[in-house]
């Protein structure tokens, strides 16, 4: 049942957005509304999308606490399904603090089954709310809560909210799959419990009434959440082929021991469902004393290798042989598990000594025993004397797969500080990274979904990298780790500076991404920046906190463990949401220092801060991984100290343009009064300090200022030397004046009696091309000159170019050094074969290899100049095929006369790393490897 929420309180409850709730529609169930009891909500009927009403179903339904499904939503212009508890009734602040948890985008249409990931899990049985949600601005992430309810908000229809609500019991849910065993363990392939306890292993006896003898064994016990791949130990092992029965039960006296047995289930009983029903899953267990292996084909870079399962009898190892095992047992060896106890293993890792480089590598997992019961592998050392291979009827227990050799890694669901996320697996084929883009990649924001990217990563294999974001996370969102390539040997991630020309993503033999998918819960986000003060206040630049709450300043004896008397200072109560510009006053601060920003709850909802009066009882710290912190260093200066005693630092990273550069970005700048951040060119160091000014910024405020932005009156329309250099604003007027008074004002910040510099390249990228009309014989054409900048390549395209940017590639020069080139003979690999237009195109040698691998990489590499409008640097010509030869003037090869359009190169098909992977995301499944 459907229903829509009044939005006549809507200006009174939604205090941020203008939006407010209904007061009747939360209590209702679907109960209420099916048995026609007394509500206030109205109900939609099964046509609602072809009147594009939008609308959700949300079933009274049993959760393990975790995710919620949502049987069907309606969006008629794509969004989301967002679950709110029903604080959400209350209105104000707590329409947002009420949200659990909201699923990916939803394109437009109708969607069955949505289940939702909450991020604030359910531990009672509770009444939420589905409310579909808007995606107001197109990125296709949800930013409801961190927009203050300015973005994304929810479908109304005849003025009300739309909305169902459903009774959801928090309970638990089990998954085991059929397996081989020895008897003495089976393999629980997922649990999920909303108070956590045990799964207890009963066998086939449970079905004929025996509750308690049926129990052959029991798990640890595991905490609320979910549990994957679960051993279970039997206590009796199994004696014959038998169904096995996992059941979790709870730990009701919370003793952390199964008592369910022994007390005759008056203690621990199971998991019901909604109904009353025990939560329960049944699998074949087959007694055997043969050892098995399976492993896929699989996306690998080369350094790790998955084996999806093994069943060793007595436990031992898998180990990964290559394709020559049958000639050399040894030899083939490339890497072995860890050692495995006995029983049915899923999902078994192996690293690698000698990793598999060869495309299209045979790898062939064998199952190994441990005869000397050491727990180490030693077959090759003992030259097979010992942890020799299982056997069975044909032979060495073995499979076989074929690897495809580019990249791999696995992400997990994670809590994150939005600062910070963590992939857990990380095989590189080469030299890369690994990129964190946003759900907005799915919208075709190829450079702008870019939130962070790791350190320079030599190929390899890599444990837990953690990938520090540039662009904060502010609410829980999908996040997609994609590998990426280093194609210009600079050790740096030019990916998003170079516009998508450096750097591109790894792609797999079929042309697709080697990325993965999580989800990243992010309840509280702060960036707290180093920064200059003259009295006791600081500035907290933002923070976002889901549930609302204060922002605490403490010293650095916090991390001494004095949680209570390192706080400096607290803020104001702050409501849900995002808040810029905190401003926090401390109680003393006398000389510069490490302070930390921590984010804090309202746990008892008064909107004073507690956490010390109550010696923490009250309003305790938002938790991620660990407590969400954000340091920085705060420096103390006298209030109207002249210049000479200022202080500034100033961060420039080399950058690049393509035609002309009219900006210079200054990656950070504190200035401890205030001022600018000027941009001199190398002229400076030649003794030229007016001449050499190219531009400078805005009047920046005193404290810390990142991603500076200055607009250049000169332009720099080919490389050379960029030098920062913050200045003052000494006659306090905002305007820039170094220049017009001759150093009389505004002079630079200096240190140690020289002014504060940071020096940096300016690449910038140019090319021309003149291509002349001409007659050809069919294997050659003539390109009359072409001037590159950074030396590359000129190569012929047909008229398909348009459509097509790699199958229109005719063919290209050898390699052209930097400069310009004249009568240049460009030999086609594919002849002219009618008359028609063709086209000159300079391409850039992005990967310093002298050889053109723009078709190869399919875009990766080697793509084309581009100007400052971001158009591509082209010429057509009329080629006209000599007499003799067949011409049938617009044939297929020869291509038309039109011309194709030259747009930014981002939205011109097929060019560059950025619209080859738009190609690669809507042609073919994305490589998401686990």
């Amino acid at each position: 049942m459907h229903r829509r929420i009044s939005v006549l309180m809507i200006a009174a409850a939604l205090v941020l957005s203008g939006m407010t709730m209904g007061v009747g529609a939360v209590g209702a169930t679907a109960t209420d509304a099916e048995s026609g009891g007394s509500q206030a909500v109205s109900t939609t009927t099964d046509s609602a999308a072809l009147s594009h009403v939008a609308s959700a179903t949300l079933d009274n339904q049993t959760s393990g606490g975790t995710t919620v499904t949502v049987r069907q939503v309606y969006v008629p212009d794509g969004g989301f399904v967002t679950i709110h508890d029903a604080s959400v009734n209350d209105g104000g602040a707590k329409v947002l603090s009420s949200v659990r948890g909201s699923s990916n985008y939803l394109s437009p249409g109708n969607h069955t089954n949505v289940t939702v990931r909450l991020d604030d899990p359910i531990e009672n049985t509770t009444t939420l709310v589905a409310m579909p949600h808007k995606d107001t601005d197109g990125d296709r992430i949800y930013e409801f809560v961190s927009g203050n309810a300015e973005i994304d908000g929810p479908y109304t229809a005849d003025g009300e909210i739309v909305v169902d609500v459903g009774t959801v019991t928090a309970s638990a849910t089990v998954s085991i799959s059929d397996q081989p065993t020895d008897g003495s363990s089976v393999v629980v392939d997922r649990t999920e419990m909303a108070n956590g306890g045990f799964v207890a292993i009963h066998d086939s006896s449970l079905l004929d009434g025996a509750t308690f003898e049926s129990v052959r064994g029991v798990s640890p016990k595991l905490g609320a959440g979910v549990h994957e791949d679960v051993r279970v130990t039997l206590d009796e092992p199994l004696q014959n082929d038998d169904t096995v029965i996992p059941m979790p039960h709870r730990d009701t006296d919370d003793d952390g021991s199964y008592d369910f047995v022994t007390s005759n289930g008056e203690d621990d009983g199971p998991y019901t469902d909604k109904d009353g029903n025990i939560v329960l899953d049944s699998a074949s267990a087959e007694l055997t004393d043969t050892a098995n292996v399976t492993m896929a084909d699989e996306v690998s870079g080369g350094n790790l290798v998955t084996v999806d399962s093994v069943f060793l009898p007595e436990g031992g190892f898998v180990t990964a042989h290559d394709g020559n095992v049958s000639d050399d047992a040894f030899g083939s060896v490339r890497g072995t598990s860890e050692y495995l106890g006995p029983g049915y293993h899923e999902n078994v890792h192996i690293v690698l000594d000698e990793p598999f480089t060869d495309d299209n590598a045979t790898v062939v997992p064998m199952a190994h025993k441990d005869t000397n019961d050491n727990e180490r592998y030693d077959f090759v050392r003992s030259e097979g004397n010992n942890d020799g291979p299982y056997t069975d009827d044909n032979g060495a227990v073995i499979d076989q797969a074929t690897l495809d050799i580019a990249a791999n890694f696995h992400i997990e669901n994670q809590p994150s500080d939005g600062r910070t996320v963590v992939v857990e697996h990380v095989d590189l084929s080469e030299d890369g990274y690994v990129t964190i883009h946003d759900a907005s990649l799915n919208a075709g924001a190829v450079t702008g979904s870019v939130r962070g990217s790791s350190e320079y990563l030599e190929a390899g294999y890599y444990d837990n990298v953690t990938v520090t974001l540039d662009d904060p996370l502010r609410q829980s969102t999908t996040v997609v780790p994609m590998a990426h390539r280093e194609t210009d040997g600079d050790e740096s991630y030019d990916f998003v500076t170079s516009g998508g020309n450096d750097d591109g993503p790894v792609t797999t033999n079929d042309g697709g991404l080697v990325i993965d998918l999580a989800k990243a819960t992010v309840d509280s986000q702060v960036t707290f920046e180093a920064q200059t003060t003259s009295d006791t206040n600081v500035t907290v630049q933002s923070a976002t906190l889901h549930d609302g709450g204060f922002v605490t300043i403490h010293d650095a004896s916090l991390l001494e463990g004095a949680v209570f008397d390192s706080v400096r200072g607290t803020s104001a109560y702050l409501g849900p949401g995002t808040h810029e510009n905190v401003s926090v006053s401390l109680d003393s601060l006398e000389e510069s220092t490490t302070l930390i920003a921590m984010p804090h709850y309202d746990t008892n909802d008064n909107q004073q801060y507690d956490f010390v009066t109550s010696e923490g009882a009250a309003d305790g710290p938002y938790v991620a991984k660990d407590i969400v912190v954000a340091p920085a260093t705060v420096n103390v200066s006298d209030v109207g100290m002249g210049a000479g005693n200022a202080s500034a630092t100033v961060t420039l990273n080399d950058q690049t343009a393509n035609g002309q550069a009219s900006s210079v970005d200054v990656a950070s700048a504190t200035l401890s009064q205030g001022g600018f951040v000027t941009i001199h060119d190398g002229s400076l160091l030649d003794g030229d300090v007016f001449d050499s000014v190219r531009g400078t910024s805005d009047y920046l405020e005193a404290g810390s200022h990142e991603d500076i932005s200055v607009s250049l009156d000169d332009p720099y329309t080919e490389s050379g030397s960029i030098i920062a250099m913050p200045h003052t604003d000494s006659n306090d007027n905002e305007a820039y004046d170094f220049v017009s008074s001759e150093g009389g004002a505004d002079g630079p910040y200096t240190s140690g009696g020289d002014a504060v510099v940071a020096p940096a390249s300016l690449t910038v990228r140019s090319a021309s091309v003149t291509f002349e009309d001409q007659e050809t014989e069919g294997d050659s054409l003539t390109v009359a000159s072409v001037t590159m900048s950074q030396g590359g390549f000129v190569t012929i395209h047909d008229a398909t170019v348009g459509d097509d940017a790699i199958g229109s590639v005719r063919g290209t020069s050898s390699y052209l050094e930097a400069g310009t080139s004249e009568d240049v003979e460009v030999s086609l690999d594919t002849p002219v074969e009618a008359s028609g237009q063709f086209f000159a195109m300079p391409h850039l040698d992005t990967d310093g290899d002298e050889t053109y691998d723009f078709v190869s990489s399919e875009g990766a590499a080697d793509g084309p100049y581009v100007t400052a409008e971001s158009e591509i640097v082209l010429a057509p010509a009329q080629v006209t095929l000599a007499d003799g030869a067949t011409d049938t003037e617009m044939g297929g090869d020869g291509g038309s006369d039109d011309t194709p359009e030259t747009t930014e190169s981002g939205g011109q098909p097929g060019f560059g790393v950025v619209v080859a992977v738009l190609a690669l995301l809507g042609a073919a499944l994305l490589a998401r490897r686990s």
